[in-house]
C-alpha cells in the first residue's frame, strides 16, 4: 500500500485555488462578452434581411418592375446571405461566425489554462493518495468539475458554444467551492470496500456521464428562455440572446447529447451491479443509492423515448431533461450524505 504524502496533498489543494481563480477571469471575460453583446451593432446582414423582410412585404408591386425574388437564400443582386439574420451563434446552427467576440476568446482561452492547472490539481492529489483520486465527496466534486470543463471546451471544437461560458465556468467555480468549503478531506488511503479497480470503471464513467448532463442542463435552461421570447415575438438580433441559438436548435443539441450522457449513465449502471456482486455477491439490492442510479436512468430513458416517438420537442423535453440532472445533484449530494447505505462513501 502506498503511503500518504500529506505535503503533495496541500500542493493538490494550491492548485485546486488557482484554477479557481483562473476560473473566475475566465466568468469574467464570458460575462463581458455576454454584456457588450447589447452594445453590438447589427450585422449589415441583418440589416439587408430586414431590408428584405419590408421589400417582400411589398413583391406584388415590385413584381411588374422586374424585380425576382429567389427562395434560395439570395438577395435581388444574386449575392448569397449565407446566415443573414441568425445573430453570431446562428437561429438553426452554431457555427463559427465571423461576429468579432474578443471576450469571448479570452475566456476560453483562459479557461483551458485553467483546465490545465485544475488537471495538475486532480493528478496531484492522486499520486499524494497513492491511487486514483474520487475516494470521497471532495475527490468527487473537484474531479466532476475538471470533467464539466473538459467537456465544454472539446465541445467548442464542434459548436460555437461560447454563449455558455457563463454558466459552465459559473457551475464549475460552484463545485470547486463547494469541495473546499462544504467537503474539505484530507489525503487517505482508500476504505477496503473501495480497493477495486471497479472503482476506476464505475466512478469515472459516472462523472462523465454527469459532466455531460451539466452541459445539457444548460442547454435547456437556455432553450426555455429563448422559447419565451419567441413566443413573445421580441427581436433576438440585438442584446445578450442574440448570441444564442433559436430554441430548436438547443433542444437538437440537448437531445444528442443527453443521448450520448444516458449512453455512459448505462455503464455506469451495469459497472456498479457487476461490482455490487463482486463486493456483496448480488447485482442489486435495492440500496438507496442504486435506486437513485436508476430512477436517473429511467428519467433520461423517457426523456429519449418521448423526444423520438412522442415528439414531446421544446418546453416539455427541456423541463424532463432539467429534471434529470436535478435528480443527478441529488444523488450526488443528498444520497451521499444524508442516506444510509452500503454507499456511503462520502469520507465526511
Amino acid at each position: 500500500m502506498t503511503p500518504v504524502n500529506p505535503l503533495l496533498g496541500d500542493y493538490s489543494e494550491l492548485f485546486m485555488l488557482l484554477a479557481a481563480l483562473t476560473y473566475t477571469i475566465a466568468f469574467l471575460a464570458f460575462t463581458i462578452d455576454l454584456m457588450r453583446a447589447k452594445t453590438i451593432p447589427p450585422e449589415p446582414a441583418d440589416v439587408e434581411e430586414s431590408s428584405e423582410q419590408s421589400n417582400r412585404s411589398r413583391l406584388p408591386a415590385q413584381v411588374g418592375a422586374g424585380v425576382e425574388w429567389s427562395h434560395s437564400g439570395t438577395s435581388p443582386r444574386g449575392g448569397s446571405q449565407g446566415n443573414a439574420g441568425t445573430g453570431a451563434a446562428g437561429s438553426s446552427g452554431m457555427g463559427y461566425e465571423p461576429l468579432r467576440r474578443p471576450a469571448a476568446r479570452i475566456g476560453v482561452a483562459v479557461s483551458a489554462i485553467g483546465l490545465l492547472i485544475h488537471l495538475t490539481g486532480v493528478l496531484t492529489r492522486g499520486i499524494a493518495a497513492g491511487r486514483v483520486p474520487w475516494g470521497n465527496m471532495y475527490e468527487f466534486v473537484t474531479t466532476g468539475a475538471l470533467m464539466v470543463m473538459a467537456v465544454f471546451l472539446i465541445c467548442l471544437i464542434f459548436r460555437d458554444l461560447r454563449f455558455l461560458g457563463t454558466l459552465i465556468t459559473g457551475l464549475v467555480l460552484v463545485m470547486l467551492m463547494a469541495g473546499a468549503i462544504a467537503y474539505p478531506t484530507p489525503v487517505a488511503q482508500l476504505i477496503p470496500a473501495l480497493q477495486s479497480y471497479w472503482l476506476i470503471i464505475h466512478v469515472s464513467i459516472a462523472v462523465l456521464a454527469s459532466a455531460i448532463f451539466t452541459l445539457t442542463f444548460c442547454l435547456s435552461v437556455l432553450q426555455l428562455i429563448k422559447t419565451r421570447q419567441e413566443r413573445a415575438g421580441r427581436p433576438s438580433s440585438s442584446g445578450v440572446m442574440r448570441l444564442i441559438p433559436s430554441a430548436k436548435a438547443l433542444d437538437q443539441l440537448a437531445y444528442r447529447l443527453n443521448g450520448i450522457g444516458f449512453i455512459f449513465w448505462t455503464f455506469t449502471l451495469m459497472a456498479g451491479a457487476i461490482w455490487a456482486e463482486a463486493a456483496w455477491g448480488r447485482y442489486w439490492g435495492w440500496d438507496t443509492k442504486e435506486v437513485w442510479t436508476f430512477v436517473i436512468w429511467v428519467l433520461y430513458a423517457g426523456y429519449l423515448h418521448a423526444r423520438a416517438t412522442r415528439g414531446w420537442e421544446g418546453s416539455r423535453a427541456a423541463w424532463l431533461s432539467i429534471t434529470g440532472y436535478l435528480c443527478v445533484v441529488f444523488n450526488f449530494t443528498i444520497v451521499n450524505m444524508y442516506f444510509a447505505g452500503l454507499h456511503s462513501y462520502s469520507g465526511l
